[in-house]
């Protein structure tokens, strides 16, 4: 019996493993479509912070709405919805003429994403055994990464030979056969769904109003100066979205956002660990391209290479530290994970002009390693305990602050580095210059944050004994 639960939860996943390896593979490919887009267009490498912000933005934004959605109408449906949105996504950044254009084409396909990974998520929670959960999200986590291992690379070929264009084909041509690879494999959910009547849909409008906003608030300031016209009223129609997202939320008899679940102690600090970590990742991708385009313009491909790596080490601390949280305190685990990550950052600033492409791939591997740990042991503990029927819910809210995680530190992080180097040229000094003392700032910052982050998984529960907080 025991044998055929585990076949039937496996048989199960294999359309979602298929949409988390679309989702890693195309993302793969597109790591490097912000710089060589602007670069095609004459456009100032500045504005990769918006390419990279637009996708990001939908993607952390329509995770709550779309995966309390998934609890309504069904995950089945919702993933199947999720890989067509993404793929027109991806059919309308190929097309692109302009930046407009591809800003509102990048933010679909950030929808398409917020639609699969909660469900995901949601799946393995509700549908795998308790004792082998975390082992479910190191295989997502796996999956995830793995599948964006070659991506950088062959990426940045395909670029380097045919043009940004083909490589959005290529990638059309892959979502598509994983919607029918999905059709195929894919069964009807277990139980009826329920009626979209009394779906709290102000809430979500509000939830991605407020959160869009949020994300540009560093950009803003970063960019137009922290006194502008602009940051001000980005900045003020945040606050006034926030006001009313908190008293709708409160007056609806089933909000987009679950206040019992966000008020757990490891909710929170979960959460703020994320913030100080995992935006590193879609930073430092960016950041490593725009940096080697300006210290060896003729050697673009070699970013490709060392973010490949990145994506390994992520894998590889998925599998390997990812499943003992299953069997000794997570605490534990993390604080060795947010230390690795630590010296992956700290490698940065060993970074020269003539960086060579094994000191770009130990710096983002060993980064990668401790990326891929945190995150799927973070996932373990913010989301123990929560019931089968509120898994797409809590998937989605977590999946929320996750998802902001990545935009965060693309908003913070992308313009540190990108407006130090546009800084420097200003003044008078050179390219190659301005980009080592603006990558060596960003070092620091980061470390810094690496440092406050493993301040909050020391304060997290000992989820092991604090068995009163299965029940949130």
């Amino acid at each position: 019996m025991k044998k055929t639960h585990q076949s039937s939860h496996l048989a199960g996943f294999v359309p979602y493993a298929l949409a988390a390896f679309l989702i890693g593979t195309v993302g793969g490919f597109t790591a490097v479509l912000g710089p060589a887009f602007v670069k095609d267009l004459g456009l100032d490498y500045n504005n990769t912070t918006w390419t990279a912000l637009a996708m990001s933005v939908s993607t952390a934004a329509f995770a709550p709405i779309l995966g309390k959605l998934g609890d309504v109408i069904g995950k089945r449906i919702t993933l199947l919805l999720g890989i067509l949105i993404f793929i027109v996504g991806n059919v309308m950044t190929a097309l692109a003429p302009s930046l407009g254009w591809m800003l509102a084409a990048r933010f679909v396909v950030g929808t398409g994403s917020a639609a699969i990974a909660p469900v995901v998520i949601a799946y393995i929670l509700s549908e795998f055994p308790a004792d082998r959960v975390s082992g479910g999200f190191s295989l997502y986590m796996l999956i995830s990464s793995a599948a964006v291992i070659f991506g950088p690379t062959l990426g940045g070929l395909i670029i380097n030979q045919w043009g940004w264009r083909t490589m959005m084909w290529i990638c059309v041509a892959i979502s598509v056969s994983v919607l029918l690879a999905c059709l195929v494999t894919g069964k009807p959910d277990k139980g009826t769904t329920k009626s979209l009547s009394g779906f709290d849909g102000l809430g979500g409008v509000l939830v991605l109003l407020f959160f869009s906003l949020l994300l540009c608030i560093p950009s803003f300031g970063q960019n137009f100066g922290w006194g502008s016209q602009a940051f001000l009223l980005v900045l003020l129609s945040a606050v006034l979205s926030l006001i009313a997202l908190i008293w709708t939320e409160r007056n609806a008899a089933a909000p987009i956002l679950q206040g019992s679940f966000m008020k757990r102690r490891a909710f929170i600090l979960s959460v703020t660990a994320l913030f100080l970590t995992q935006g590193l990742m879609q930073a430092n991708m960016t950041n490593v391209i725009v940096f080697v385009n300006y210290t060896q313009p003729q050697n673009a491909v070699i970013s490709g290479y060392a973010i490949s790596i990145m994506y390994l080490g992520m894998s590889l601390g998925s599998i390997l530290l990812g499943p003992l949280a299953d069997q000794c305190e997570p605490k534990r685990i993390l604080l060795a994970s947010f230390f690795i990550t630590g010296i992956g950052c700290a490698l940065m600033l060993l970074f020269s002009p003539a960086t060579s492409v094994l000191l770009l791939a130990a710096s983002l591997g060993i980064l990668g390693f401790g990326l891929g740990a945190n995150a799927t042991i973070l996932m373990r503990v913010v989301l123990w305990g929560i019931p089968a029927d509120r898994a797409g819910a809590a998937t989605g809210t977590y999946g929320l602050f996750r998802d902001l995680a990545a935009p965060f530190g693309v908003a913070v992080f992308v313009p540190l580095f990108t407006n130090r180097v546009t800084q420097s040229i200003s003044q008078g000094a050179s390219e190659i210059s301005s980009a080592l003392g603006a990558v060596r700032l960003l070092a620091i910052a980061e470390l810094a944050c690496v440092a406050v982050g493993s301040v909050a998984v020391m304060l997290l529960p000992n989820i092991h004994k604090r068995k009163e907080e299965r029940n949130p």
